[in-house]
């Protein structure tokens, strides 16, 4: 009788874990629930301006198609790796119905964690690189699809140009534990030196190092280049406090390292890529579309900004068709 009540027990249990998320296959297929609601779990890497938009453009996406039939479980990882693998394990424990995953770690780490979960990233600049993929052509073809950050890096290296002609030398700044940080400097090293720029790596590994190499930096170049970068974003203020002094310009890949340390930056809405990255998850969750077909998105617009403050007190000047940043 004991092992009969257990038995009964453990198939009620079970039921019950079914019942309150939807099923998936490893297509990442989402099956609704009964009652029609989904939970949908959060895992960004750090609290900063352009990741906090994304979620928020994600989050209000899903709120428009869905009310309060959509319940997120908003997590953050402190800039920890490691804490993106223990939050998207709770998720799979949890059973979710879908995945956010805000930066390449939190990507990276989702990826790992369920090849049945479906798997959207965002603020993610190459998925190719962040996934470890040959030959990447767009779509994943796994549980996993998402939006992508990247903006033009030959137009951000025209940018450099446009602003400072007559300079000589361009330091590429940036975070060596980030993959696709990597990625975007040695991109746009090669549209650097193809206007005829000499350019040198400064490297760092985290944000205990960034002053010392931001220091040797700007006493060694003209311009000073950083790509969309985690670690400069919770971290601008280090580098606007040595290279403004300095008198050392820098340009950013993306708006809030601009507003916190740059003079210009072509850049995307971060708002309106996670805004393209709910109308993504609602699709999945409708079961309109396989997860597994998504091809990756970019965002379909991108604008020339620059930073007044920085740009006055550094007497840049710049020429029409550059937008202000909100200050």
């Amino acid at each position: 009788m004991r092992k009969l009540l257990a038995l009964s027990s453990a198939m009620i249990l079970a039921l019950g874990m079914l019942a309150g998320c939807g099923s998936k296959d490893n297509s990442g297929n989402v099956a609704a629930n009964a009652d029609g609601t989904f939970t949908v779990g959060i895992c960004q890497l750090v609290q900063h301006e352009a990741l906090d938009a994304a979620t928020q453009g994600f989050k209000d996406a899903l709120t428009a198609e869905f009310g309060d039939k959509v319940k997120f479980d908003d997590q953050n990882a402190q800039g920890d790796s490691n804490t993106c693998a223990t939050i998207v394990n709770n998720f799979v424990s949890a059973n979710v119905d879908l995945i956010l995953a805000n930066a390449t770690p939190a990507l990276q780490a989702a990826a790992a964690g369920t090849n049945s979960i479906p798997v959207l990233g965002t603020s993610v600049t190459e998925y190719g690189v962040a996934l470890g993929i040959e030959g990447f052509t767009g779509t994943v073809g796994t549980n996993v699809s998402g939006t992508s950050d990247l903006a033009p890096l030959d137009g951000q290296a025209d940018m450099v140009k446009e602003l400072f002609p007559d300079a000589k030398t361009v330091g590429l700044l940036y975070c060596s534990a980030e993959a696709n940080s990597q990625y975007q400097v040695d991109t746009i090293k090669t549209f650097l030196e193809g206007h005829g720029y000499t350019c040198t790596y400064y490297a760092f590994s985290d944000s205990n190092d960034l002053s010392s190499v931001t220091t040797k930096a700007a006493s060694e170049c003209d311009v000073i280049y950083v790509p969309t970068d985690n670690t400069v974003a919770s971290n601008a203020e280090i580098i606007n406090n040595i290279c403004l002094p300095a008198g050392v310009p820098v340009v950013t890949g993306e708006e809030g390292i601009c507003k916190g340390c740059g003079v210009a930056t072509l850049s995307i809405s971060y708002y309106d890529l996670g805004t393209a990255t709910g109308k993504m998850a609602a699709k999945i969750l409708k079961g309109e579309a396989k997860v597994s077909e998504m091809p990756i998105e970019y965002a379909p617009n991108f604008v020339k900004k620059y930073n007044k403050t920085i740009c006055d007190q550094l007497g840049v000047k710049i020429p029409d068709g550059y937008e202000a940043i909100a200050e």
